[in-house]
């Protein structure tokens, strides 16, 4: 790839917006800080021309048969998977994660589409008795219109796929708004969306960083569901702007995920999961392992092996295949969280490694945080209280099981939970009563796409992912049909 700044543009009713009448503005590497690319900038007018093309081409597109639709989607796959490659270099540029993870996003992104395709023939509602002769009772599915699609910035494609799949299929269409920090993965997506020939206006692109253009997006009474993976605070602001319409909400936020390890699990096992489960992506994965919770018991032995483990990631370009680590995407989320290290450290907590940049010249600019462990970690620590988003574990001992899930319970968040023991009767109390929407028992981090994925509490509304997240794109309509005389 050319290391030349190179302009992105925005997609709206199946055209490119005018560069030269924007406004534009830059987007960096995480791993140099350094400006690579500039995009498009959307005025309030902007986005009002995305609402107003969405909802036109919503109409046709509901009753083009979901077969058809589903195709559309099944050559959006192929293509992407003709340019695996050069999406993958994309995201690492613009979110820092390492090549290998890169080119497993777009595999994933390829996954949640397909099989979202696949639900083509798969949309069923009901058929019920009527309480009377000659009448039929239907529950018939159908979209709810116009869908305001809010991507993160961890993942730009995959998120892409685990809303625009579900959301074409069942008819709605769908505006695109990717996150300020890493917007040219949407874009070069929508090329693909124009090479497929999807209608004008049923896959439309927002980017901007105006307040009042992207509140538009959610006040509009166009606008008929939200999907927003994001913090649990812009949750909260999409309640409020959404309020008014009573527009459909489906919110996937913010989480603090306890790694739950028992005096009796594999300790082996559940270090290798506990490593994997917080490094992963720099951290910034809203289901990673947010803070361990370990038995007193083996707690010694547990921070140790886990130490060790750590001791083994790479970090370094993130174009080199054997680093295991890149840059976090937002220097001012790195900052945040120093400050909480900061904050521990001084009040007790023990820095068992990192804490800081990493030393050498490559980190010089950029994002970068060293792979970091704290122990002496209480349940009001700073650490162990707020998300974190980055590759800093707290660990905490605790006595068994019951506190554990007592600390876990107490918290706002309710995403997702680890639990590391061989007692099954413990396996089936966690699942009564840990309150959170995932649970991994014995089990590093994943998320399959035949899976759910949703949080508890103020950890979201809804969920993406499977049969049931396919159904969250869907409204019920109930028939009574009289054919009496």
């Amino acid at each position: 790839m050319s290391d030349k700044i190179t302009h992105y543009s925005v997609f709206i009713n199946g055209e490119w917006l005018n560069p030269l009448k924007r406004d534009s503005f830059e987007v960096q590497n995480p791993a140099t800080n350094e400006t690579f690319a500039t995009v498009t900038a959307c005025s309030i007018e902007d986005v009002q021309l995305a609402l107003e093309t969405s909802k036109k081409a919503q109409i046709g597109w509901h009753l083009t048969p979901a077969q058809t639709r589903a195709n559309y989607l099944f050559e959006l796959c192929n293509k992407l998977k003709e340019k695996k490659e050069y999406f993958a270099s994309l995201i690492v540029k613009e979110q820092g994660k390492t090549y290998i993870e890169a080119l497993g996003e777009v595999d994933d992104t390829i996954r949640y589409m397909w099989y979202a395709a696949e639900a083509g023939r798969r949309i069923q509602g009901a058929v019920f008795p009527s309480d009377n002769p000659n009448e039929r009772l239907e529950i018939h599915k159908v979209p709810y219109g116009v869908t305001v699609a809010l991507c993160a910035f961890n993942f730009p494609l995959a998120l892409i796929g685990r809303k625009l799949g579900p959301a074409l299929v069942t008819g709605n269409s769908i505006i695109l708004k990717p996150h300020e920090l890493t917007p040219i993965t949407t874009s070069e997506f929508c090329k693909l969306v124009e090479e497929v020939d999807i209608p004008r206006g049923v896959v439309n692109m927002i980017v901007t960083k105006d307040t009042d253009a992207a509140s538009l997006l959610v006040k509009s009474p166009i606008t008929k569901l939200i999907s927003l993976t994001g913090s649990t605070d812009a949750g909260r602001a999409m309640y409020r702007l959404a309020a008014d319409n009573i527009t459909g909400l489906i919110l996937e936020l913010g989480g603090k995920a306890p790694f739950i390890v028992l005096d009796d699990a594999d300790i082996d096992k559940a270090v290798e999961a506990a490593v994997i489960s917080r490094f992963a992506n720099c951290g910034q994965v809203c289901i990673c392992n947010e803070m361990v919770m370990v038995d007193e018991r083996i707690a010694d032995e547990f921070t140790d092996k886990l130490i060790k483990r750590v001791q083994q990631i790479k970090v370094g370009n993130p174009f080199d295949t054997s680093v295991n680590m890149g840059p976090n995407v937002s220097s001012v989320g790195l900052e945040r969280v120093h400050e909480l290290v900061q904050f521990d450290v001084a009040n007790g907590a023990e820095l068992r490694m990192g804490g800081n940049r990493p030393e050498g010249k490559i980190y010089e600019k950029g994002n970068w945080y060293a792979p970091t462990v704290l122990t002496n970690i209480k349940n009001d620590s700073a650490t162990a209280k707020q998300e974190l988003f980055s590759p800093i574990l707290p660990i905490m001992k605790i006595n068994g099981f019951d506190e554990a899930m007592s600390i876990t319970n107490a918290k706002e968040e309710g995403l997702s939970a680890y639990l590391f023991t061989n007692n099954y009767k413990l396996h089936q109390k966690a699942i009564d009563q840990l309150e959170v929407g995932t649970i991994f028992i014995n089990k590093q981090i994943v998320g399959y796409i035949q899976g759910y994925h949703s949080g508890h509490k103020t950890s979201g509304i809804g969920g993406e992912d499977g049969i049931y997240g396919i159904d969250q794109f869907l409204q019920k309509r109930t028939v009574y049909l009289d054919y009496s005389n």
